[in-house]
């Protein structure tokens, strides 16, 4: 399995595709996180989730990562944000075989660019 992972910065409120992480269960997926977590100075994390039959263990492992790391996990939706981070790599001129190989890392940044947008919204609105 796999899962993509972006990076951004709260000041700058900007998202950019980092990579993917291929993982069997999800203890090498959360070693993983957590060593990305360590490097990065993450202080915290975005987890895409849909409705659907995945969300209930999206939300579980989110909740798992936030006991573990000791930094805030939030949900997005992540609803449509594959189809949204296709047409986007299309239209910038990215090659189908690196669209294809990063196609996750660029819908994590999406996600993580939504929540950027909701909560500077949230901020203009106070």
């Amino acid at each position: 399995m796999k899962v993509g992972i972006a990076l951004g910065d709260t000041d700058s409120a900007l998202a950019e595709p980092c990579k993917i992480l291929r993982y069997s269960d999800t203890r090498i997926l959360s070693a993983k996180i957590k060593r990305i977590v360590k490097d990065e100075g993450v202080e915290k994390i975005v987890v895409g989730v849909s409705e659907g039959k995945m969300a209930g263990e999206t939300k579980e492992f989110g909740k798992l990562l936030e006991q573990e790391l000791k930094i805030p996990v939030v949900f997005q939706d992540e609803t449509l944000t594959t189809a949204d981070a296709q047409a986007l790599s299309i239209e910038a001129g990215i090659n189908r075989k690196k669209r294809k190989g990063m196609e996750d890392a660029f819908s994590a940044a999406l996600i993580l660019q939504k929540y950027f947008d909701s909560v500077s919204l949230l901020n203009h609105e106070s």
